[in-house]
């Protein structure tokens, strides 16, 4: 993990939410290393048409999992995604909308800047 990350916009990579506490290292930041496997970079503001997505697909991000110190997400709550979720949202039109300044630059590894700039959201609110 680096200290001095990166988001897609080329500045420092700013916190996505401290509640939920979110991240691949619960650091509140989509910082990112080699070991996380998902590449939790992308910092959205989960919907609940994207939450019943990610059920669908086998991924229940509702359900507290207290040993993972997961709290379980509603609408309305900003997380660090795996970015082939994101990616896969929105390919069946339910991407939900990101946090561009949150977002670790990995992200373009799977999405290209303008689809994250299509579904982007103001960081207007609290991380």
């Amino acid at each position: 993990m680096s200290q001095n990350a990166l988001n897609v916009l080329g500045a420092v990579l700013v916190p996505c939410s401290y509640d939920p506490l979110t991240g691949y290292y619960r650091d509140g930041c989509c910082n990112t290393d080699d070991h996380d496997q998902g590449s939790h970079v992308v910092c959205a503001k989960v919907t609940q048409e994207f939450l019943d997505f990610s059920l669908a697909r086998g991924n229940d991000l509702v359900t507290p999992r207290p040993e993972h110190r997961f709290v379980g997400l509603q609408a309305g709550d900003r997380w660090c995604l795996c970015a082939m979720r994101w990616k896969e949202a929105l390919e069946a039109g339910v991407a939900p909308p990101v946090v561009l300044e949150c977002t670790h630059e990995r992200a373009l590894l799977f999405v290209t800047l303008a689809q994250l700039q299509s579904h982007a959201i103001q960081s207007s609110d609290k991380p």
